[in-house]
C-alpha cells in the first residue's frame, strides 16, 4: 500500500489557507454591521482540521507519484467543497446541508448555479465568500492544470506537453515558480478589474466580489439580476473583455512575460477562440434580425454569447424569450468552454480543434486510401495516443452527461431542465435554460437528490472526467 501522508499534508496545508480565507469576509461584517459567529465558528474548525492533517504527516516523503497525484487532486477539491459550507450552514441565511454544499461545490469548481433566491437581501459576509470561493477555484485549477495534471496525463494541459517540447519554448525551469508566476498574474488581472468596475460606477464592495467572479470565469453575482442590476454599457463592455482574458491560457501570459510579445496573436488556440466567438455572434444577431425580435440588442448578444461559451454565467438580459434557435446555440457553447489552462471549463478549444483535424485526416483518407497523412497542431506532429485520449475524453464527456440528464429526469425536472442542468454542471457554466433554472430562475426549488447529481456533475467537470473516474478502478488502489 502506498503511503498517503503526502496526500494528506498538502490537504492539511490546503485547509489551513481556507480557514484562514474564512477571516476575510469577518472584516466586511464589521464593516456592514452584520457580525455573527458563523464565520469564526467555521474557520476555527478548518483551521483546526487542517492543524491536524497537516501536524500528523509531517513525515512525509515529500513526493508524490501518480497514484497520489490523483487522490490529491479529487480530495483537495471535495474537501475545500465540505469545508467551505460551513460558513452557509452558520449562516443567519439558514440553508440546509444539501443546499450549502451545493452553493460551495458550485463556488469551488466555478460553476456559479446558486440555491440563493434573495441575493440582494443577502449578507455581504455570505456574498463576499461566495465570490473568495470562486476566485480560489479560478487560481486552482489554473495552478494544478499547468503543474499537475501534466504529469498525470490527464486534463487540458496535455497540451502543454506538446508546446513545451520545443527549447526554445521553455517557460520556466521548475513548477513552483510557474504557480508564482500564475497567481502573480491572477492577482494583478483581479486588481485591475476591481478598479476598472470602481471607476465605473460599481460600490467599493460590487467591485471586488464581481472582479473576482469574472476572472474566475465564475459568474457568482450579489443581484438576482446578475450583471444585467447594473444597466451600464461600460461595465457590461469590461466584463465582456476580463472574461476574455480569464479564459485566455495563463501559459500565454508567462510566455509573453518571458518575451515573447506576439504569443497572443500568433497562439493557435486563442484564434480559434475568437472566431467562435464572433461566428456565433453573428449567426445569433442575423437570426434575430431576421425574426425581427424586438426584445434584443446587439450589446447583449455579445455579452450574453461571451458569458455562456466561457462558462461564466453572467446574464444580461433575458435571452430564454429569444427563441429555440439562440437557446440551442448557448446549449452547444455550453460545451465547447474556453482555452486550456484557464479558468474556464467545457470541452476546451483545443479537443475541438483536434477533433476537427483527425476528423479531416480520415476523410483525406477515404479520398486518397494509400496517402500517409499527418495531424500536425502548432508545427507539432500528434501522435494516436494522444488523438485518442481527446477522443476517449469527448466520448466520456458526453456519456457522462446524458447520464446526468437520466438521472435528473428520474428525480421528476422537465426535458428542458435535465438537459441544461446536465449541461450547466458538466460545463460548470452556472444557469441552465428554461423557467426553473434559467437566467430568471435558479436551483433552489430542485428536489435534493437533483441538487446532490448536480455537484457530481460539478467537481466531474471541473477536474476534467479522468481525474475522478480513475478513482474507481480496482486496479488503481492496487501496488
Amino acid at each position: 500500500m502506498s503511503n498517503y501522508k503526502t496526500v494528506f499534508f498538502t490537504l492539511g496545508i490546503l485547509q489551513i489557507i481556507l480557514g484562514v480565507s474564512m477571516f476575510i469576509p469577518i472584516i466586511a461584517q464589521f464593516v456592514y454591521s452584520e457580525v455573527d459567529s458563523s464565520f469564526f465558528g467555521a474557520s476555527i474548525i478548518t483551521i483546526v482540521f487542517g492543524t491536524l492533517f497537516f501536524l500528523s504527516n509531517l513525515d512525509h516523503d515529500r513526493k508524490l507519484n501518480l497514484q497520489q497525484a490523483f487522490l490529491l487532486t479529487a480530495l483537495s477539491w471535495l474537501n475545500i467543497a465540505i469545508f467551505g459550507s460551513l460558513p452557509f450552514i452558520f449562516s443567519t441565511i439558514e440553508l440546509t446541508i444539501t443546499d450549502a454544499f451545493f452553493e460551495s461545490m458550485s463556488g469551488i469548481t466555478t460553476t456559479g448555479s446558486t440555491i440563493i433566491s434573495n441575493l440582494e437581501n443577502t449578507p455581504k459576509g455570505i456574498l463576499l465568500w461566495r465570490a473568495i470561493l470562486q476566485w480560489l477555484g479560478g487560481i486552482g485549477i489554473i495552478v494544478m492544470a499547468i503543474t499537475l495534471m501534466p504529469i498525470m496525463n490527464v486534463g487540458g494541459m496535455q497540451l502543454f506537453k506538446i508546446s513545451s517540447n520545443d527549447s526554445s519554448e521553455k517557460i520556466l525551469p521548475k513548477s513552483k515558480e510557474i504557480a508564482l508566476r500564475l497567481i502573480y498574474i491572477y492577482l494583478c488581472l483581479t486588481g485591475l478589474c476591481a478598479i476598472t468596475y470602481w471607476i465605473l460606477g460599481m460600490g467599493k464592495f460590487d467591485s471586488l466580489t464581481h472582479s473576482m467572479t469574472t476572472i474566475a470565469t465564475g459568474g457568482f453575482s450579489n443581484y438576482n439580476q446578475s450583471i444585467g442590476y447594473f444597466d451600464n454599457v461600460s461595465i457590461e463592455i469590461s466584463s465582456m473583455i476580463f472574461i476574455l482574458l480569464g479564459s485566455l491560457p495563463f501559459i500565454a501570459y508567462i510566455k509573453f512575460m518571458s518575451g515573447n510579445r506576439m504569443i497572443f496573436l500568433k497562439d493557435v488556440q486563442i484564434k480559434s477562440f475568437l472566431k467562435i466567438i464572433f461566428i456565433s455572434i453573428i449567426i445569433l444577431y442575423i437570426y434575430l434580425t431576421i425574426i425581427n425580435n424586438n426584445n434584443f440588442s446587439l450589446r447583449s448578444v455579445f455579452f450574453n454569447t461571451i458569458s455562456i461559451l466561457t462558462g461564466t454565467g453572467y446574464v444580461s438580459a433575458e435571452f430564454d424569450g429569444w427563441g429555440s434557435f439562440p437557446l440551442t446555440i448557448f446549449l452547444a457553447l455550453m460545451f465547447i468552454g474556453g482555452c486550456a489552462g484557464s479558468t474556464t471549463c467545457g470541452i476546451k478549444i483545443f479537443r475541438i480543434q483536434i477533433l476537427y483535424l483527425f476528423i479531416l485526416n480520415q476523410l483525406k483518407k477515404i479520398i486518397y486510401p494509400k496517402g500517409v497523412f499527418l495531424i500536425k497542431y502548432e508545427k507539432n506532429s500528434i501522435d494516436d495516443k494522444f488523438i485518442s485520449s481527446i477522443i476517449s475524453f469527448i466520448y466520456f464527456y458526453f456519456i457522462i452527461f446524458f447520464l446526468l440528464a437520466a438521472l435528473l429526469s428520474l428525480t421528476g425536472l422537465d426535458f428542458i431542465t435535465s438537459i441544461s442542468g446536465a449541461a450547466t454542471s458538466i460545463s460548470n457554466v452556472g444557469p441552465g435554460l428554461g423557467p426553473i433554472i434559467g437566467p430568471n430562475g435558479n436551483f433552489s426549488s430542485l428536489p435534493d437528490i437533483s441538487k446532490w447529481i448536480l455537484t457530481m456533475g460539478m467537481i466531474l467537470g471541473r477536474l476534467e472526467l479522468f481525474a475522478i473516474l480513475v478513482l474507481f478502478l480496482p486496479s488503481f488502489w492496487r501496488n
